[in-house]
């Protein structure tokens, strides 16, 4: 093994074990900024049973014994203020810094009530902002858990366990039914069907049989496989995309959060008001009642509320808020990527058309496959069934009903043989018969025969979502996007197809997760990045862009590495957050710059000698109050939340080897 793919197996033994012995949550939690935020609740409390509950006044080391809680957060506060100070030592102004002087002109002025309160506000602030960082680690420690940590090799007759490190290329395993593939191989034994649309962005459950490629992640269905590896685990494919996923979390830009942007503004402002008062007048006391009217309140409680707000809003929509900066960012997105497979289409196989031969009747053959397919476990049964039951076609028992891999489906119904093959299986049998089918085209297929006679080809399609045109064609004139493009790793018939059904001109198909990632991060590089996928190929890619959103539950990899995930997998759910975003953006700047012009009023006021500190205090306290009841306004939901329309279910249309 080389150096390098012992790195990595270290490094992906080291994930695993991580993953399994400290849960996500729990390892965010352990943090500096979250200990400090629950010692401040803590004191608050103390301080407000002292003083109310107990009224005490008696004093201690100083101070009175009601501060005293206080004090202690304040102290243990000091790491907060000092991370400040180096923060100004490279010249980095945010609204933090005027919080760290808030807290020390608090402690002058012996408010440690309010000064607590501000420590408690950037500490949850700063636990919040490692949460979000520590994101795309869970996502990578969701991939460890995923994959196997042992593999069953075949001996002869005997199977034995052995780590998946330990997996050599050309050894047999076996791949028990529901079991995730552990290797990239070659079926030399079984059949059974596999699921790799996480991994390759094919819609469809395939059939594998001797001979067949398997990839590593994918996961088996029925039956058992015995497979030749053909690489080792660390230079798999699932391996690789956790490769890939780690570049991509190293690589992505921090974001600047609106607070912040705000902040670089405001504070060196404020910060010039008290120093002007404090030079002009020759008292440092008006220095001071400037910093107690200026502390940032509309930025450190008004946002965060707007944001706690519409993030409510958003759940009960059912779209989870995985990182609060996707509603900040989501409105200034100016590039739209799509993944295909179960974000503009369902990710399900549906029959879309059917080519009779002469003296068959489409609703006559569909009766009769759907009758048998009842009795079948084949991936595209339950397309068949569906559309006869759409139809509202009667459907029959079935005898002698038998599937031969390799073979197809029989059965008699009414009297007829019934067999559902693949174009290349009843060709092989009937080369004669070639010239009656239809022109080969994109999708999947199965040919019907009825009493030996070539009856119909069924042609199925992973169908567009009915809302994906409209969804897409409102995107540039209502949310102000300047590019939509369609990223696969279907093939280019497939994507181009859908493309044209939804109205989108730039496609990529064939798409590895690399060339995802990469595709991705280039654009990022021009414009803020809306990318919109499902599957664990499109982690790396939901993790680069600016905004990542996921559909479904399917996978918690998936799910980790976005920024939102909509449970329904809705695109008007979609609409939904980008107005959820558009609107808190405008509430939170309308409550942060409305109450920090207040603020700005007061400073001056202050540095005139008008606003002792106290009163400065209270003049605060009241902007807050208003700062806060206008984003309050982000949690109630307005009239109207999607303004794109779902017209009727579009026809489709498909092709290529089924059975």
């Amino acid at each position: 093994m080389s150096v390098a793919s012992s790195k990595d197996s270290i490094l992906m033994s080291n994930t695993r074990e991580a993953a399994r012995a400290v849960p996500p949550i729990i390892s965010a939690l352990r943090t500096k900024e979250v200990l400090i935020a629950a010692i401040a609740v803590i004191a608050i409390g103390f301080h407000l049973i002292l003083r109310f509950g107990l009224e005490t006044s008696s004093t201690a080391f100083g101070f009175p014994s009601q501060a005293i809680p206080l004090v202690i957060a304040l102290a243990c506060g000091a790491p907060l203020v000092a991370g400040l100070i180096v923060s100004v030592g490279r010249l980095e102004f945010s609204s933090d810094l005027l919080a760290g002087i808030s807290i020390v002109a608090s402690v002058v002025l012996q408010e440690y009530l309010a000064g607590t309160v501000v420590v408690l506000m950037l500490s949850g602030g700063q636990a919040l902002e490692a949460y979000a960082v520590r994101r795309a680690s869970f996502a990578l420690e969701a991939l460890a858990r995923r994959l196997p940590s042992i593999a069953h090799r075949k001996l002869g007759v005997r199977v034995a366990d052995l780590p998946l490190a330990d997996v050599a290329v050309g050894d047999a395993l076996v791949v028990f039914p529901h079991e995730t593939c552990p290797v990239d191989g070659v079926v030399i034994d079984g059949r059974s069907t596999m699921n790799e649309s996480y991994l390759t962005g094919e819609p469809f459950l395939l059939p594998k049989a001797p001979g067949s490629a398997v990839l590593s992640g994918a996961i088996n269905g029925e039956g058992a496989l015995t497979i030749r590896a053909e690489q080792t685990a660390v230079d798999s494919r699932y391996a690789k995309i956790m490769q890939v996923m780690r570049e991509s979390e190293q690589r992505r830009p921090q974001l600047r959060r609106l607070g912040d942007q705000i902040g670089a503004v405001y504070t060196p402002l404020a910060l010039a008001i008290a120093v002007f008062a404090w030079v002009a007048s020759g008292d440092a006391l008006r220095f001071l009642s400037v910093l107690v009217v200026a502390t940032p309140c509309p930025l450190l409680i008004a946002i965060p509320v707007s944001i706690i707000g519409s993030v409510s809003l958003a759940a009960r929509r059912g779209i989870i808020i995985k990182d609060p900066a996707a509603l900040e960012q989501i409105d200034t997105c100016r590039i739209a990527i799509f993944d295909k497979t179960g974000t503009l289409t369902y990710g399900q196989p549906k029959l879309t058309e059917i080519f009779p031969a002469h003296g068959f009747s489409s609703d006559n053959t569909l009766a009769a496959v759907a009758s048998l397919e009842r009795y079948s476990r084949h991936p595209l049964a339950s397309a068949v069934i569906e559309a006869a039951t759409q139809a509202k076609l009667p459907l029959q028992d079935a005898r002698e009903v038998r599937e031969r891999p390799g073979e197809g489906l029989f059965g008699v119904i009414g009297g007829e043989t019934i067999q559902v093959t693949s174009r290349k299986t009843f060709a092989a049998q009937s080369p004669a018969t070639v010239g009656l089918f239809p022109p080969l085209a994109g999708g999947l297929e199965c040919v019907v025969l009825i009493d030996g006679r070539y009856a119909a080809t069924f042609r199925f399609r992973d169908e567009p979502r009915p809302e994906s045109k409209s969804f897409v064609g409102h995107l540039m004139p209502r949310h102000g996007f300047e590019r939509i493009l369609l990223v696969s790793g279907d093939r280019e018939t497939e994507v181009r197809y859908l493309a044209e059904q939804v109205g989108i001109t730039e496609v990529f198909a064939g798409q590895s997760p690399e060339q995802k990632l990469e595709l991705v991060q280039n654009e990022t590089r021009h414009a803020n990045s809306l990318f919109m996928g499902d599957g664990i190929n499109d982690a790396p890619a939901l993790t680069a862009a600016t905004v990542g959103i996921a559909f479904g539950r399917g996978s918690d990899v998936t799910t980790e590495a976005a920024g939102v995930v909509i449970l329904d997998s809705s695109l008007q759910r979609v609409d939904e957050v980008l107005h959820i975003g558009r609107r808190m953006r405008a509430i939170a700047l309308q409550s942060a710059i409305g109450g920090m012009g207040l603020s700005v009023i007061g400073m001056f006021v202050a540095a005139a000698g008008y606003l002792p500190p106290v009163a400065g205090a209270i003049t605060q306290e009241v902007i807050d109050v208003l700062a806060v009841l206008n984003a309050l306004r982000a949690s109630m939901a307005p009239q109207l939340l999607s303004d794109a329309q779902a017209p009727p279910p579009p026809l489709v249309t498909p092709a290529s080897e089924a059975r």
